[in-house]
């Protein structure tokens, strides 16, 4: 590719959990290592997050069997409680999260900058795989 502008994926997924919940099991670091991975085989044993504008974070996230792992983190660009958060990359691409109330129930809308390694489908996919995995964690979880 090598345009020099990315393609946006955006992935979508509606929580039947208020949005206090969902933010909560979103942002908290405890939460984060307990759905942040796209298959069962795969886990984040380490994250930690500043949720505030110009803090930083980032999640280890790593096959289980220790085949292989990467730190996957960024800046905070902007945090607007229990509705946007948008961050860039290590790598500079860009990231936004969306939270919109619907009653009882939480739409979470996710659009991120593609790379140019993978193909577009694998990267929605792959995405697509963890709010998938965050939306079944957060519907059974329960609050601390």
């Amino acid at each position: 590719m090598g345009t020099g502008n990315p393609a946006t994926i955006t992935v979508e997924t509606i929580v039947h959990s208020p949005v206090e919940s969902v933010w909560k099991f979103w942002t908290e670091p405890k939460h984060i290592m307990q759905w942040n991975n796209a298959s069962d085989d795969w886990h984040t044993p380490y994250a930690e997050n500043d949720l505030k504008v110009g803090g930083k974070f980032v999640s280890r996230m790593e096959a289980k069997d220790g085949s292989f792992g990467f730190d996957f983190g960024g800046v905070y660009d902007e945090v607007s409680m229990y509705e946007t958060i948008s961050y860039t990359m290590g790598d500079g691409r860009k990231v936004k999260i969306s939270f919109i109330r619907q009653g009882n129930d939480t739409q979470i809308i996710e659009s991120f900058d593609a790379e140019e390694t993978n193909a577009i489908e694998m990267q929605q996919a792959g995405w697509q795989s963890i709010l998938d995995n965050f939306k079944k964690y957060a519907e059974n979880a329960k609050e601390e």
